[in-house]
């Protein structure tokens, strides 16, 4: 029997169509394709979500910049938020002890732009997660969207305040917001380990945040494997984020 392949259910549409892409930013198609796939095999393609992206500007994340590591996460993620959300601009949050500054990448202003945005904020200090992730909770309610919001989060270590990280992780996971760390460097990553495993119901309503680390040469980790990596958690954080009537269905 012939079969009918115009009978073939279509792939979930991406937020923003590829051709958009290589026409705004040809640089980040092949980025584009892959997380597309690792969207499609964890069966979320044609999810939305508003992405954000929180930098840390620590003392010791200074080779990182250098090296060009952190601009390559940056291009990584805005490439995956074309697949998820149709405005093409990510906010990113830089860190250290403080809420170092807040910019943004788009399709438009994203090549080599994260070293200058990070070399005009002044003196690196130490590692205080918490300001961050309030300021990405803090725009996220202030800004009005209605799909859930997915965050790469990106440390080479532990904050100085665990207690208060730990407790606005808690604290945002009845909101949809789902916090995907990654670490950078050579550090054991104990105390994120123990952010991802924190136990549900007892600390917080549903399981909000996963992890990965990236090692020393991040830039060397394939856009396959780092894109399945971030997309790991996010589909089993939706459904119980739906369940629990955080996220609408």
């Amino acid at each position: 029997m012939a079969i009918d392949y115009r009978k073939r259910p279509k792939s979930p549409a991406a937020a923003i169509s590829l051709e958009k892409v290589a026409r705004r930013a040809p640089g980040l198609v092949n980025l584009y394709k892959s997380a597309a796939v690792s969207l499609a095999k964890r069966e979320v393609g044609g999810q939305r979500a508003a992405v954000y992206l929180v930098l840390d500007r620590s003392g010791s994340m200074r080779p990182f910049y250098r090296d060009g590591s952190v601009q390559h996460l940056a291009e990584r993620t805005l490439a995956l938020a074309a697949n998820l959300d149709d405005d093409g601009v990510v906010p990113v949050v830089f860190f250290s002890t403080d809420v170092d500054g807040v910019a943004e990448i788009s399709l438009d202003a994203y090549r080599d732009r994260i070293n200058p945005l990070h070399e005009g904020m002044g003196r690196m200090g130490r590692t205080n997660y918490h300001l961050a992730m309030q300021a990405v909770v803090d725009h996220y309610q202030s800004c009005g969207a209605t799909d859930p919001a997915f965050v790469v989060f990106q440390t080479d270590g532990s904050p100085t305040s665990k207690a208060a990280a730990e407790h606005v992780l808690c604290m945002a996971a009845s909101l949809p917001i789902f916090w995907q760390f990654i670490g950078f460097g050579n550090d054991e990553f104990r105390f994120l380990r123990k952010l991802d495993e924190l136990p549900v119901p007892q600390r917080r309503v549903i399981d909000n945040a996963g992890f990965f680390a990236a090692g020393t040469w991040p830039k060397a980790v394939s856009d396959e494997d780092l894109y399945d990596s971030l997309l790991e958690e996010f589909p089993s954080w939706l459904a119980a984020a739906r369940d629990a009537g955080i996220v609408k269905s």
